[in-house]
């Protein structure tokens, strides 16, 4: 006996569309309870270009806009949203997706998904029933926090999306700021940086520069790696026991410490790299260096903090941009660059689209 391919997923297994059309009504009667904008089988979804300060990254690939046209949705693409990231309006257009030339036009959609939060000029066009998908970081912004909640869209974080006690959609951008943290934390201490003029890896007769890594999560082990690459002298600062005897395992030239403020007190005289890379999920980051404790270090030395989406750990720390990165206090250079990893749009715009 022959089957008609189900409408709704194309199969042809036996009764597979009455399956279908079950699943597809719970979904539906879901999204009504929630005031989800999904309307029907289809979604309209719409993909702005970022407006934030030297942001290039892309929320979906053109690839990944034709998996989802091919299942029956509608995609909206702004103008110029790829082309940072290296992906033309042409791909798209390739792709199937429907480019629109206005910003506010792409607020249009039922989803929206993005790689940054909706800046104060986006507020007005987010409206309930409507569902965003994008980096948040809520904990140190009260404002954007309150806007989203008058909206009343659904609004979902990536970096709160927990799998398996995992953050799998905050992961991928953590090992790519791990990673530049110590690229650019090498070219900030350059002496025509006003850096200490230390070269990270030293050279034979001369010792390598000290790399010290607040937390070893994802951004921090991805941190130690480099630095271990690069030949530093590496130490970490952790809490977790059971986190110290792998990182003890895996890095095995890199020293483990337990993160205490005495600890890091003793260690902050020779440090050349202090990388703040402590995280405490859907949370602002912890103040773990005072202003007292950084007149300690040299001058000349560098602080990166990776957890300046979160409020940072340092508490000089203030939000800078890829164009103004660095800015000095109490003679240590601070590069505090709230979007990292869209210094190298594309390979973010990878990592992130192949787990979302």
């Amino acid at each position: 006996m022959f089957y008609k391919p189900c409408a709704m997923c194309k199969c042809k297994r036996i009764k597979c569309g009455e399956i279908c059309r079950r699943i597809h009504a719970s979904l539906t009667r879901r999204a009504g309870l929630l005031g989800w904008g999904f309307k029907g089988q289809f979604m309209i979804i719409g993909v702005p270009k970022e407006i934030k300060a030297q942001e290039y990254r892309v929320a979906l690939l053109p690839s990944g806009a034709y998996q989802l046209i091919k299942r029956g949705h509608t995609v909206l693409v702004e103008r110029g949203a790829g082309i940072g990231a290296g992906y033309p309006d042409a791909e798209y257009e390739l792709a199937g997706a429907k480019l629109v030339d206005a910003h506010a036009e792409v607020f249009a959609a039922d989803l929206i998904v993005k790689v940054k939060e909706p800046l104060p000029g986006e507020f007005s066009l987010l409206r309930p029933g409507q569902i965003l998908f994008t980096y948040l970081h809520l904990a140190a912004n009260k404002p954007l926090t309150e806007a989203l909640m008058k909206s009343g869209a659904t609004c979902i974080a990536y970096e709160t999306i927990e799998v398996n006690r995992r953050l799998p959609l905050l992961e991928p951008m953590s090992e790519i700021a791990g990673r530049m943290s110590v690229l650019v934390g090498g070219y900030f201490l350059a002496k025509h940086f006003g850096g200490s003029g230390t070269l990270l890896g030293g050279v034979p007769g001369v010792l390598p520069g000290k790399v010290v890594v607040l937390g070893g999560g994802s951004s921090g082990v991805n941190a130690a790696r480099m630095a271990q690459g690069l030949g530093a002298d590496v130490t970490i600062l952790e809490v977790d026991v059971e986190r110290m005897r792998f990182l003890d395992i895996t890095l095995h030239t890199a020293h483990t410490l337990y993160s205490s403020e005495s600890h890091l007190s003793d260690l902050l005289p020779t440090v050349d790299l202090l990388i703040g890379a402590v995280l405490v999920p859907g949370a602002k980051a912890p103040k773990l260096i005072s202003r007292e404790m950084l007149r300690r270090m040299r001058p000349g030395s560098v602080l990166v903090d990776i957890a300046i989406d979160q409020g940072g750990c340092a508490e000089t720390s203030r939000a800078t941009t890829h164009h103004d990165p660095v800015y000095v206090e109490e003679g240590v250079t601070h590069y505090c660059v709230a979007n990292i990893p869209g210094a190298y749009a594309r390979t973010a715009t990878k990592a992130l689209t192949t787990l979302t």
